[in-house]
């Protein structure tokens, strides 16, 4: 298991499932696309994601010159990357 994995603090089902709801929202609203930011704000190097909202500096980079169309596709990227760390994380997995 990564270390992203063991730091993350998507690694609790009830982040993931708060992330995955806003990620939903995000998609869902007419409105500005809020931050995926959590301030959590640290890279693991392994797989090049922020532990604490699962973007890559690129992605995090960015951010302020996107369109809400851009952003939403980022929340749609991190709504997959948060399901793959739960199904990695599963017993099942193992």
């Amino acid at each position: 298991m990564n270390n992203l994995l063991d730091r993350s603090a998507l690694r609790a089902p009830a982040a993931r499932e708060e992330l995955l709801r806003r990620a939903q929202a995000a998609a869902s609203d007419a409105g500005p696309v809020p931050s995926p930011c959590v301030s959590i704000c640290q890279m693991d190097a392994a797989t090049g994601l922020c532990a604490g909202c699962l973007r890559t500096l690129d992605e995090i980079a960015a951010w302020g010159a996107q369109g809400d169309d851009a952003r939403r596709a980022v929340w749609s990227s991190l709504a997959g990357r948060a399901q793959a760390l739960a199904a990695a994380r599963s017993p099942s997995a193992s």
